[in-house]
């Protein structure tokens, strides 16, 4: 299950909104082992396109690099769907490469009404799981967004 806290999701959505028709895409960092996502860093769609996302290489090796010093892992990997449902393609379970991460999708498609869900994947395999939305982690940590 994927916990995270309302703000987090609301920025999501955001961004997703303000990109559309183009899929965006982010990460959500925290602390290695947590699982709990705290850091909002959205990222450039390099492809520019609206049926596919690609992190821009530079941007992505600057990220993972900085997460690194901070002792942080990508807990969520997110990005939309301008024009399906919110459920993995086959792209991307090509792509994904994050075995402990969270995928979210969010459809920004009208006919799936804002559709946010989080997924497992692992050597092909796709499970969904539920997401848990929290006004505050217990442990008061906080949110922070970075461009």
């Amino acid at each position: 299950m994927l916990t995270i806290q309302i703000e987090v999701v609301n920025a999501m959505l955001a961004q997703a909104h303000q990109d559309h028709p183009v899929e965006t895409c982010g990460i959500i960092a925290g602390l290695e082992g947590s699982n709990m996502p705290t850091r909002l860093i959205p990222m450039r769609n390099a492809a520019e396109s609206e049926t596919f996302f690609q992190f821009d290489p530079q941007q992505q090796f600057n990220i993972w690099k900085e997460m690194a010093a901070r002792g942080e892992e990508p807990i969520v990997i997110y990005h939309s769907h301008t024009k399906s449902a919110a459920f993995p393609s086959r792209t991307d379970i090509e792509y994904a490469s994050e075995s402990q991460a969270h995928y979210v999708i969010i459809s920004t498609d009208p006919k799936y009404k804002q559709e946010i869900r989080s997924f497992r994947i692992l050597n092909g395999m796709v499970v969904e799981e539920r997401i848990r939305v929290l006004d505050k982690f217990k442990s008061g940590a906080d949110i922070s967004k970075v461009a």
